[in-house]
């Protein structure tokens, strides 16, 4: 009898795993910290507890249906590529009707916690993101065109504007700004992992711009690309949103970020791309920390 309650338990918790997997929980923490990000940075003093509180908890969930619809779409490509195919759906750890039933009552939940406990504008702003990813990315243009993630790229940078509508129901255009150096900052980020992937994208027929382009070119547009982030990256300090220690730091996370760039063209090892990858997580990460840092620095 014990021995079938643990197996029972054991069972539940590999479900419980697998929808956990569904969302993409460390892409979701990373959009999170950017959506607090542009909270903080809206408001002189202290956060509104209820909007920001519900604000990030409505943002996760919806942020979180859009990777399990991805998931759903994606599940055949998935079951071909070496990086995704031990994913709960390719795998049979779930059906397809129970991930879009999980998807949904997420989208559909953290919709109504926007809409009713932050504001509209928030709540159709995610919406169009959600939709922008899940369907015009992973449907179409993911298919379409190697320039696939330069033109879906907007629907993942606008956790920052996000935020910014939560907290103070309005756009500005300094959230914008925000929101332009995620814009800048993906197409490097991906690029590096397609070089990576590079054989798996072409056995499941997905352009990405190493496959269709070749990856010298696509070497070449990361490193313009990581300039392009760089110039993209002093604006916050040059229009008065952030001061000297967040613009010593852009720079210095600029300067590696291109190093990486360069290193990947014109030294490249091995595991240049992967090592390039990995450097834009923390790049963009550690980026948002200091203009979070820089703002609260003032402030004493």
């Amino acid at each position: 009898m014990s021995k079938t309650i643990s197996l029972n338990t054991t069972s539940e918790k590999g479900i419980w795993k697998s929808y956990l997997t569904l969302t993409k929980p460390k892409v979701v923490a990373l959009m999170l910290l950017t959506a607090l990000v542009g909270m903080c940075l809206a408001v002189p003093g202290a956060l509104p507890v209820q909007a920001s509180v519900l604000g990030l908890i409505g943002i996760g969930l919806m942020a979180g249906s859009a990777a399990a619809f991805n998931h759903l779409i994606d599940q055949k490509i998935d079951a071909i590529m070496a990086r995704t195919y031990q994913r709960p759906l390719p795998q049979g750890k779930l059906r397809s009707v129970h991930v879009f039933s999980f998807a949904a009552s997420l989208g559909l939940v953290g919709f109504f916690i926007l809409y009713v406990g932050v504001n509209a504008l928030t709540a159709w702003l995610t919406f169009a993101s959600l939709l922008g990813y899940a369907a015009v990315y992973t449907l179409y243009l993911k298919r379409a065109t190697p320039q696939n993630i330069v033109i879906a790229g907007i629907a993942g940078a606008m956790p920052p504007l996000l935020g910014w509508t939560a907290v103070t129901g309005e756009m500005h255009a300094n959230a914008w700004l925000l929101v332009m150096i995620i814009f800048i900052w993906t197409p490097p980020h991906f690029w590096a992992l397609a070089i990576h992937r590079k054989e798996d994208y072409a056995k499941a027929d997905i352009p990405m711009l190493p496959v269709t382009h070749g990856v010298e070119y696509t070497k070449t547009s990361i490193l313009l690309y990581t300039v392009l982030l760089a110039i993209v990256c002093t604006l916050p300090a040059l229009v008065g949103m952030a001061g000297l220690v967040y613009w010593v730091g852009a720079m210095l996370l600029s300067a590696g970020f291109i190093y990486h760039a360069w290193k990947l063209k014109f030294r490249p090892q091995a595991n240049s791309a992967i090592e390039t990858f990995k450097f834009s997580i923390y790049q963009l990460m550690l980026l948002f920390m200091l203009l979070l840092l820089d703002h609260y620095w003032a402030g004493f």
